[in-house]
């Protein structure tokens, strides 16, 4: 029987990370749950032991270089390789003028949605390069803030082009290792991180008013997820086999509506 492909999930605890670990164990891969709140890890661990995949929950807090080595050192010493990365951990901020963030909010921000992305990348890419087969396949969950700003957000809508920007390097950079890149681009996922978009009033929108907005099923994000996971590397190889002149770096946007 062929070994289990190996996957790593921040975040997995809640939202879409657990939707998507929990589609990728029903895939049958054996998938690291890393997040801060081991009981939410092992919620999602005690879900997914009826799939034909298995799981290994690590406490981990992207946000803390340390932290992250850890996790893909546990990760190593358990399987031996990685085949996939998911970058989904993230977290937002109160909405405020940019002139009124306090420092250490944009630096925690900042830290857990962009540091954290690339220093897990980093370590992903140095697991992949020396494993045989050599490879495997990182994504980055960005967000529809990629795109297009929310009032109140600069730490988060920077974060989010600053890891669009990462994805596209990445990709670039991991030409001919056999390792691709790609990134999802979520809008109004139903998690804890966007509740506030239900509550109340709703949401500060572009106008100055305030709307209750439309969310998306997180199962459902999940299962979207995880699809792009397999077929994101799939869109950039036929690129490069029609012969256009493309650095990698594929996009898929999922909102509500489309």
């Amino acid at each position: 029987m062929a070994a289990k492909k190996v996957a790593l999930v921040t975040g997995a605890g809640t939202g879409v990370g657990r939707a998507a670990a929990l589609a990728l164990m029903k895939e049958g891969y054996a998938v690291v749950l890393a997040g801060r709140r081991i009981e939410m890890l092992e919620a999602v661990a005690a879900e997914g032991a009826q799939t034909p995949g298995e799981s290994l929950t690590v406490s981990a807090d992207v946000g803390d270089p340390a932290s992250i080595k850890a996790l893909f050192a546990k990760t190593k010493e358990q399987y031996g390789r990685l085949d996939l990365l998911f970058n989904n951990a993230g977290i937002g901020a109160p909405a405020m003028p940019i002139e009124e963030i306090p420092l250490d909010k944009w630096q925690a921000v900042v830290a857990t949605n962009f540091t954290g992305v690339f220093l897990c990348t980093q370590e992903a890419i140095k697991i992949m390069k020396a494993q045989n087969p050599r490879g495997g396949r990182i994504i980055n969950n960005g967000s529809i803030s990629a795109h297009t700003p929310r009032p109140g957000a600069a730490a988060y809508t920077a974060t989010k082009h600053a890891v669009t920007g990462l994805t596209k390097q990445t990709a670039l950079d991991c030409r001919g290792t056999d390792i691709c890149c790609g990134q999802i681009d979520i809008g109004n996922a139903a998690t804890p991180l966007t509740d506030r978009m239900v509550q109340g009033e709703g949401v500060l929108q572009p106008d100055g008013s305030k709307k209750i907005e439309a969310r998306m099923a997180a199962d459902d994000v999940g299962r979207f997820s995880s699809l792009s996971l397999v077929f994101l590397p799939q869109i950039f190889l036929k690129r490069r086999l029609s012969g256009r002149r493309h650095i990698g770096g594929e996009e898929l946007v999922n909102r509500p509506g489309l």
